[in-house]
Parts: C-alpha cells; structure tokens; sequence
C-alpha cells in the first residue's frame, strides 16, 4: 500500500496499512496542540508514543489524565472519551486499529469541526 498523508490543524497523520481488519497510522501532533475530545461506537485502537511526551485525557470532559513517554502504550476501547494532547513539545505515536476509519464522535474540538 501507498502511504497516505493527511495534513491535520493539528499536524498531520500518515496512513501506512489499511485492510479490511485493521488499520495503522502515524500521527504527528504539534507543540501545543491537541486533537478533537472524542470516542468510537465501533472502532478500537491502541497507540504507542514513539516521541515526545503524550497528555491523554480519558474520560468525560478529560476527567482522567495519563503521561505516556516514549516506549508506553494506551488501549482504547469503544465509548471511551479520549484526547491526544501535545503540551510540551511535539508528540509523534503510532495507532493501529479496527478499521471504521469514519467512526469519530467528536464532543469538542478546537476548529469548529464536527463528527
């Protein structure tokens, strides 16, 4: 598969696999910003940060907040509420998932965009 870039406000992610089982991303996030606060109804992920350090708010309205260094991993299940946050300094990780690419709820987002 060709690889796929998609520039994001936030940075922007590459789609390196995609098959009818699963899907595997890069997502690159800038200093300073985050993505939308959001779940899944379907689809499942699990990330790895490869650098820089991860803020991840999970919960409603982040109510749980976990620091993910290099090396450390987080398994994100259907309806849970999440957020990637790069607050210091720019954060690159990796995501494989289910592949419902389009299953995004977004429940706030910086830019205005919807689900």
């Amino acid at each position: 598969m060709e690889q796929r870039i998609t520039n994001k406000p936030w940075g922007h992610e590459v789609l390196w696999a995609h098959t009818k089982d699963y899907v595997g991303k890069i997502l690159f996030i800038k200093d300073g910003c985050r993505l939308s606060r959001q779940y899944h109804e379907r689809k499942e992920e699990t990330i790895i940060v490869l650098e820089g350090t991860l803020r991840l708010e999970v919960g409603p309205a982040g109510a749980g907040v976990i620091h993910l260094e290099p090396g450390q991993s987080f398994h994100i299940e259907p309806l849970m509420t999440h957020r990637f946050c790069a607050d210091n300094g720019d954060v690159r990780l990796a995501e494989v998932s289910t592949p419902e690419l389009e299953d995004v709820v977004r429940l706030e987002d910086d830019w205005g965009r919807s689900s």
